[in-house]
Order: structure tokens, then C-alpha cells, then sequence
């Protein structure tokens, strides 16, 4: 099995093919890079190579996973777009992943987290936040919608499930763009063991999440491989608008 994933969601780009073998092992190539504002430039050339080293050709995948989101808006729409043309062309479905889910499962990796509360700095005073625990396969799952809204001013509800699901348990980690912008904040409303926030989302961690939802029959056609902003109205408040 053979997927393809991308992630361009925040300053950083990232590629990552996904392998598995008949017995079971799986083999990763890689291509990640701090690049703000170039992910437009440099995602198709990064695909070229991961799949070169690979060996495979785009019609060698089995899907394409991408992150779908919330995250900066021409970096959401990069790789929602990017994946809509490649499925379309070589005829592959596809999976999305969300951005924050994915930077929680890379928290994991890196920190052996058991729960992160993940989050981007929105601008405009705002922050998306989603909040995930571990499960028993190692993957990270949500404990509550995603939401956007001012670090002080979370809902009710989203700040509830933190507590309730991280009392007591240790290895819990604030990662991400919003905990540099809002640490005091947020670690006031939502407590951490560890801040991590210079993690950025990475397609390894959005190939591993999407995995198991291929092997479950839920990729989805190309046509709907859409980004989601969180923020509907977003591109009224870019800058000339």
C-alpha cells in the first residue's frame, strides 16, 4: 500500500510517502522545509522527488492525503488543491486530515504526548484550537470540535473536555503557533505539562492518520478534496479586501 501525503497549512511544507509492505512494515521518505510563502513553488518539485526516491509513479499510489485545514488560508488552499489535480489526473481518491490533528499526532512523535491541545495563531486576535487524546492504536482522536475564537473567550464545552480528559494523566502538551502567541493565556484556561511551540504539522503525522481510514473504505473522491478555514469569512478581512 502506497500513500502520498501533503501538508502546507502553516510557514512549513512537507511531503511524505507512506509504504506498507504485505508483512506489514512500513518505510517513509520525506521531504519537509521551512518555506514561507514558497510551499506554491516547492510542493510539486518535493512531490517529484520523494516519489523518484520511492521508485513509484503517481499511478504507484493506492490515495492521496492531505491536511485539510484550519490553518494559514493560502497555505490550506495549496494543498487542497495541489491534491485535488494530482487524484484527478492519475485517478486516485483521496483523504483529508486535519491540520490541527495532525500537529497533535506529531506531538506525539516527538514528545510522547498522551493528550495535546493544538493551536494555531489565526491573527485578528484568534487562535484555532482542537483538543486530542491518544487511543490505543497510538493515534491521536478528537475530544472536541475544532473551534476559532479569541484565546480568552474558548467555549464552555471545548475547555470541559480538556479537563475532563486530562485530569490526573500525565505526558499533556500545548503545541503549536497559538501557545507562542498566547502561552499565559491559553495554559491559564487549558494547563499543559509541556509547551511545544515551535512544532509545526508534518505530512508523516497526516500519512499516519489517514491510514487507517483508507484500509476503512473512507477515502473520498477527488471533487471533494476541499479545504476547511473554520472561519467563513476569512478572505474578507485579507489585506485589500
Amino acid at each position: 500500500m502506497n500513500l502520498l501525503a501533503l501538508e502546507t497549512a502553516t510557514e512549513h511544507c512537507s511531503v511524505a510517502l507512506l509504504r506498507v509492505t504485505p508483512a506489514g512494515e512500513r518505510e517513509l521518505v520525506a521531504r519537509r522545509l521551512h518555506a514561507p510563502r514558497q510551499q506554491t513553488e516547492l510542493i510539486l518539485p518535493m512531490i517529484d522527488e520523494v516519489l523518484a526516491e520511492a521508485g513509484l509513479a503517481l499511478t504507484g499510489l493506492d490515495a492521496l492525503a492531505y491536511s485539510r485545514g484550519p490553518g494559514a488560508f493560502t497555505g490550506v488552499r495549496i494543498a487542497a488543491a495541489v491534491t485535488q489535480g494530482l487524484a484527478l489526473g492519475a485517478d486516485l481518491p483521496v483523504l483529508p486530515v486535519s491540520s490541527l490533528q495532525a500537529l497533535a499526532q506529531g506531538a506525539h512523535r516527538a514528545h510522547g504526548a498522551s493528550a495535546v491541545l493544538a493551536s494555531f495563531d489565526a491573527r485578528m486576535q484568534e487562535i484555532y484550537a482542537g483538543a486530542y487524546r491518544l487511543d490505543d492504536d497510538g493515534l491521536m482522536q478528537p475530544l472536541a470540535a475544532e473551534v476559532a475564537a479569541r484565546p480568552d473567550a474558548l467555549p464552555e464545552a471545548f475547555r470541559a473536555a480538556w479537563a475532563a480528559a486530562t485530569a490526573g494523566l500525565a505526558g499533556t502538551v500545548g503545541a503549536g503557533s497559538g501557545w507562542s502567541s498566547y502561552a499565559a493565556t491559553l495554559a491559564a484556561a487549558l494547563p499543559v505539562s509541556l509547551m511545544a511551540a515551535e512544532l509545526p504539522p508534518d505530512a508523516e503525522d497526516v500519512a499516519a492518520l489517514a491510514l487507517p481510514c483508507l484500509r476503512a473504505g473512507q477515502a473520498i473522491a477527488p471533487e471533494l478534496a476541499l479545504p476547511v478555514y473554520l472561519r467563513d469569512d476569512v478572505w474578507k478581512k485579507l489585506p485589500g479586501r
